[in-house]
């Protein structure tokens, strides 16, 4: 409730309140200190004069000082001509897929869908024999490395069912 009357009180006539504070002439910036060094140079003629005149050791100096320098040539790209071609990712087509339009019709070489990797790990499973990791990274285009990961790290799910007559029904009191 006490959120509702805030809100109510913050939004009130907002445009207006906004508008003004955008109106209002801006504050004018404070004076600023005047520091001693500023005021001894501004004050004393020889420290200006001392400014203001020319060395001319430092004048020879800075003539003898000679900068060669050379840009390398500009290359101009053009604009039509040649293309890189792009790196393209090699892609297989999926295995598997029951739901039609959602399914992943494209997997890239060395990857796999939910639904493939599920098939698999259940398929290694069920027959270890006949699904070995080799023939697994052979059929699915992946590392042998990466198989024996996938089935060493990631088990499926069983369902088990426990025999009614193992349950035992609580007894009312």
């Amino acid at each position: 409730m006490g959120g509702r009357v805030t809100r109510v009180f913050r939004t009130f006539n907002v445009e207006n309140r906004a508008r003004r504070e955008i109106s209002k002439e801006k504050p004018t910036p404070a004076p600023r200190h005047r520091t001693a060094r500023m005021d001894a140079a501004a004050d004393q003629p020889e420290i200006k004069e001392e400014i203001l005149r020319k060395d001319d050791r430092l004048l020879t100096l800075l003539k003898d000082v000679y900068v060669e320098s050379r840009d390398p040539p500009v290359q101009v790209k053009d604009g039509g001509g040649e293309h890189l071609p792009c790196k393209q990712e090699e892609k297989r087509l999926t295995k598997l897929g029951n739901l039609g339009a959602l399914d992943v019709k494209k997997v890239s070489k060395g990857k796999i869908s939910i639904v493939e990797a599920l098939t698999l790990l259940n398929n290694h499973k069920l027959h270890p024999q006949i699904w070995t990791a080799e023939k697994i990274a052979a059929e699915y285009s992946l590392e042998l490395k990466d198989v024996n990961c996938l089935l060493e790290f990631f088990i499926p799910f069983t369902v088990q069912e426990f025999p009614k007559e193992t349950k035992k029904a609580i007894k009312s009191t």
